[in-house]
């Protein structure tokens, strides 16, 4: 399966080898651009195609007006302001330009009718990379405050052109992976919250920017004997039980209870300092080169602790220092070998690190008694008990579980929500008897009535006549074996079950239409596979062993949840594509982590100003520094005489020796003056200058362009 990650490296690579091919030129950046190239490309890649160095263009630079630039920018106004400077000032001598996704057309407009830009600018193209995949089949746009965007109700007014960002960027996507596919979107018409048309408005957008692109690049699609695509739209309302469910996978468990610090990577500071762990305080990166966390991140917890003993068992068996040890491998044995192993301390700082996470995240699991939580937690988000029987007593189990001092405050909150959901409402009395138990500070009862804004149910009066909502997807059935199945892990999220039924061809074209019915709906029911009902977490079922392999590409789905995907939807994306014989990719605006959704949502009901939306914030502006003019020269001395003849400098020649660095032409003070740069090497002088540009390789090294070294 095609990674996300490897795509956009290779678009980048091979755009900037074939511009100004052969010849040696600089790279400019923004902010922006920076980040997204800084996420799967390293520095030294780039220096190798003939790029001598990487620059931001915010910054002061000097002018190389003998040398070849190439831009590679996002195409917002204040860059395009910086743009504008930089040809003003002719700072270069050619100029290439690469936008991220296509600018506007009042940018463009603004580029063509500059005087400096039709001479300087020799070619420009756009590379449709305007998203960040963070893992091989997941794709984040990074942007946390859509959340608030879509849901808030004192943002109406910016919601249009949120969905047409989100569409260019959607269709950046589609582009980079040579899709065009058929678009289907989620349609809850039963409901009656604002949010509700949310899908199809952005499934709207996307179809037109799709059919644009396609009008105007005539190689698009290209040519591929993979079946066409499916991109489903689909938003945070239509799974309201995924982000506050504990799963206890191994990624999803760590995001839910350790302080992972996320930016623009994943860091991990260890919460305890023992032999053999990761160093108290240290930040470690987790990230897709940990071929451990590739491995095992979606492994139950109980099967990983297993499968680290026997990778180090394995271990043990490969390097001879250990084969005398007859100790058998646990997770204090283990701690013990990797302090004595100073030679192998790459291998060592992965099994530390994963063994401190680990360890910290059963800890916490134990001290916050989420077995029992999660115990009452998947009766209420499936509707069935241990036994897949309708559940009993589960007001009582909830109120039980509140008044206990040891269960954290921010669980008991999620179980109140989790329980209202079951219950699709309860009396305003008995919501505020539930507060009461929970003792909850008061902010927490506006996160549990801001959810109606995303569809939820949350009161109900006395003799209300509306039925009690019913799963939209089904509940999950008795597996057909119970050998791998954990009683603590029977939820699966709505979107495993809309992937299984789309897969069958009995996806509801009532709750998931398609944006073009009368085009789309007969190929996309043509030729899908029928699988079985049966459990992933299953033993050993019968279609896994009886069903044809299937050598030819398989087929991409693309899923893009508008409002934030979780964890837990991220590993049904991955094990559907194993079971499904499919090629699945989840993107989604951000990721979300419970503690993070339950901020969101809070705050969906406090001022819009206090929110910090990029939209209130000023608009960056191009920095000043950018428009200053350039010092000019000092004018020549004026000579004594007008008769004066102007004299050979033989003296100075024959004074002069050869290889002296020190010989140059002096003004009349006395004062050194170089102000020539180097001109552009032809082929053959490049050729005598290799040794030397690896001489100079540490040296540039050290200007470190991005936010960390790879």
């Amino acid at each position: 399966m095609a990674s996300a990650i490897g795509i956009q490296q290779k678009i980048i690579l091979e755009t900037i080898r074939a511009t100004d091919q052969g010849e040696w030129k600089l790279l400019i950046l923004d902010g922006g651009s920076q980040k997204l190239v800084d996420g799967v490309v390293k520095e030294d890649d780039i220096l190798e195609l003939n790029v001598t160095n990487i620059e931001r263009i915010e910054d002061r630079r000097q002018a190389n007006k003998e040398m070849d630039v190439v831009y590679l920018l996002s195409p917002l106004p204040h860059i395009v302001d910086c743009l504008k400077a930089d040809l003003g000032r002719r700072l270069y001598r050619r100029s290439f330009i690469i936008w991220t996704s296509p600018p506007r057309s009042d940018l463009q407009s603004c580029l063509d009718q500059s005087t400096s830009a039709r001479q300087q600018i020799v070619h420009a193209s756009v590379l449709n990379i305007d998203y960040y995949p963070r893992e091989s089949h997941l794709i984040t746009f990074r942007d946390p405050w859509s959340f608030p965007t879509l849901y808030h109700p004192a943002c109406n007014q910016l919601v249009k052109q949120h969905m047409e960002d989100l569409a260019e960027k959607i269709v950046s996507m589609c582009v980079s992976l040579g899709e065009y596919p058929t678009i289907r979107y989620f349609d809850p018409r039963t409901q009656s919250h604002e949010a509700r048309v949310l899908c199809s408005h952005l499934a709207r957008f996307v179809q037109t920017e799709l059919d644009e692109y396609a009008k105007f690049n005539h190689d698009f699609p290209p040519p591929s004997p993979r079946p066409r695509g499916l991109l489903i739209i689909t938003d945070r309302t239509m799974d309201l039980f995924a982000p506050l469910v504990h799963e206890f996978t191994y990624q999803a468990m760590v995001h839910d209870l350790l302080p992972l610090v996320e930016a623009d990577k994943i860091y991990y500071k260890s919460l305890e300092s023992q032999p053999g762990m990761a160093q108290k305080g240290k930040e470690q990166e987790i990230s897709e080169k940990d071929g451990i966390w590739v491995k095992y991140r979606h492994l139950h917890m109980k099967d990983l602790l297993d499968e680290l003993v026997k990778d180090f068992d394995t271990f043990k068996k490969q390097n001879p220092e250990f084969a005398n040890s007859d100790n058998p491998a646990t997770i204090n044995t283990i701690k013990d070998m990797l302090a004595g192993l100073p030679k192998y301390q790459e291998g060592k700082e992965a099994y530390s690190l994963h063994l401190s996470m680990t360890q910290d995240a059963m800890t916490v699991f134990q001290e916050r008694r989420l077995a029992d939580v999660a115990s009452v937690e998947q009766s209420l988000a499936t509707g069935l008990d241990e036994d897949y029987k309708k559940p009993k007593n589960l007001a009582d189990q909830v109120i039980r579980l509140l008044d206990d001092d040891a269960i954290h405050f921010p669980d008991r909150l999620r179980l109140i929500i989790q329980y209202l959901l079951y219950r699709d409402g309860l009396l305003p009395m008995d919501i505020s008897k539930l507060l009461a138990h929970a003792r909850l500070p008061a902010q927490d009862s506006e996160v549990i009535y801001n959810l109606e804004l995303l569809g939820a149910h949350i009161t109900r009066v006395l003799k209300d006549s509306r039925p009690v909502a019913q799963y939209q997807f089904g509940k999950k059935e008795a597996p057909l074996s119970s050998a791998n199945e954990s009683g603590l892990s029977r939820f699966e999220p709505a979107l495993k079950f809309v992937l299984e039924e789309f897969s069958r061809g009995t996806l509801d074209q009532s709750l998931f239409p398609f944006t073009k019915p009368h085009l789309d709906a007969a190929e996309g029911l043509m030729g899908q596979e029928n699988v079985s009902q049966a459990s992933l977490r299953s033993a050993k079922p019968t279609w896994a062993r009886t069903r044809p392999s299937n050598t030819g590409p398989k087929q991409r789905i693309i899923v893009f949840m508008a409002g934030g995907a979780t964890y837990s939807e991220s590993r049904a994306c991955y094990e559907a594509s194993q079971y499904l014989d499919k090629d699945i990719y989840l993107s989604t605006t951000h990721m979300l982590t419970p503690s993070l959704y339950l901020r969101q949502v809070g705050d969906l009901s406090v001022d819009r100003r206090r929110l910090d939306l990029p939209a209130d914030r000023p608009k960056p502006r191009a920095p000043d520094h950018l428009f200053e003019k350039d010092t000019p020269l000092p004018p020549p001395p004026p000579s004594s005489s007008k008769d004066t003849k102007v004299q050979p400098p033989t003296d100075d020649m024959r004074r002069m020796r050869m290889g002296d660095d020190g010989a140059r032409s002096k003004a009349a003070n006395g004062t050194s003056h170089d102000h020539r740069l180097p001109p552009l090497q032809s082929s053959s002088a490049r050729g005598r200058l290799t040794k030397d540009r690896e001489k100079d390789g540490e040296k540039k090294k050290k200007l470190h362009f991005f936010s960390s070294k790879k």
